[in-house]
């Protein structure tokens, strides 16, 4: 009998900052796919940058153990387009394990910035997410800012340096940003480096922290409003789910904030009203297509307290827990986890454009 299941391979870990986080995501990905539908390999990274193919079970994944186990070995993708697949080192033999698709579960730099894509893309391998283009734009805080700015689709006030511009004494024009404003590594994930400034001196340090994560930066002005999240997923038909908002009592929405919720509240749906909400979710769609991103997405906007709407990010690789945004959203849209799972898949083997189009439009 032939084994119509579809070999999908999971990528977690990283040499990232985000690696913890990546490990909670992926344990509850691997959790929640359905084995009778998909034969599993399991790829770890480890923080230094080893691939291991890894033959445990979630929970050591999640518990940052998994590298330790005895049936981890030595394992890379194959480039080679006629070979899909995974290959196995054991001494001086190797195995070959063929693959369908995969499912990268990394966040940050080294795995949601295009690299990882650029090499599956290289080796013809269906993957779950955004290209590589779209990642990489999506990655850099700037760059993506200054499309979506381009699509007509408002922006905060913002500054972007370099670390070799800050040590020449350049300011790049964030003397002429009101404070508070914020300072965050250019190509950065969950919050990571981000720092709120109310005057000079914090605005120095905070630059200084930056740069000890990126050596591109960008000081945004602040928002007097709520954080408006959008789930997208899809290619040519998209589908959207419904929004959350983000209730700070305190301070920002910083890393241990995101992951503590000591201070802050995530209402879903978003308290803003039908009106609105439809408008949010038009510009989240917006933005998503102008970006050229793929299979899936979470669109991060600022509602101002006078109604106007501004882009904020784009997490081409969200956080993928049941308690994450994005699972939440798109359950509270009637899609539950172990469907979207399925969608996502889907979308990866129908394939993607080879150039973003409206991307390329910009």
């Amino acid at each position: 009998m032939m084994n119509d299941k579809i070999a999908l391979g999971v990528l977690f870990g990283g040499a990232s900052t985000e690696y913890a986080v990546s490990l909670s995501s992926a344990a509850a990905v691997i959790r929640e796919l359905d084995r009778s539908k998909y034969d599993l390999t399991l790829i770890g990274i480890t923080r230094d940058g080893r691939w291991l193919r890894y033959f445990g079970g979630e929970d050591d994944i999640r518990d940052d153990r998994w590298a330790a186990h005895p049936g981890c070995v030595t394992a890379f993708l194959s480039p080679d387009r006629s070979r899909k697949g995974l290959f196995e080192l054991a001494g001086t033999e190797y195995r070959f394990t063929p693959l369908d698709a995969v499912f990268p579960v990394l966040h940050g730099r080294n795995g949601e910035d295009g690299t990882l894509q650029g090499l599956l893309e290289l080796a013809d391998l269906p993957f779950v997410g955004c290209g590589s283009l779209s990642s990489a734009v999506c990655m850099d805080k700037a760059v993506a800012k200054t499309l979506v700015e381009a699509a007509g689709v408002r922006v905060p006030a913002a500054a972007t340096l370099t670390a070799a511009q800050w040590a020449a004494g350049e300011r790049g024009g964030i003397d002429r940003l009101a404070y508070p404003v914020y300072v965050k590594p250019a190509r950065s994930g969950s919050s990571i480096g981000i720092t709120k400034a109310h005057g000079p001196a914090e605005l120095e340090a905070g630059i200084a922290e930056a740069l000890r994560h990126d050596d591109k930066l960008v000081v945004e002005t602040h928002v007097e409003g709520v954080e408006i999240g959008c789930a997208v997923l899809g290619g040519t038909e998209l589908f959207a789910g419904e929004l959350d908002e983000i209730e700070l009592s305190g301070g920002f929405f910083d890393h241990d904030e995101k992951y503590s919720l000591r201070t802050s509240s995530i209402h879903l749906p978003a308290r803003i009203g039908k009106a609105k909400t439809d408008e949010a979710r038009e510009t989240a769609l917006r933005v998503y297509r102008a970006l050229g991103c793929s299979g899936y997405a979470r669109v991060d906007l600022f509602l101002a307290a006078d109604g106007t709407l501004y882009f904020n990010e784009v997490n081409t690789i969200p956080g993928f827990t049941p308690a994450s945004r994005y699972p939440n959203m798109m359950r509270a849209a009637g899609l539950t986890f172990p469907d979207l799972l399925d969608r996502l898949v889907e979308e990866a083997l129908r394939g993607r454009p080879a150039v973003p189009a409206r991307l390329t439009a910009l």
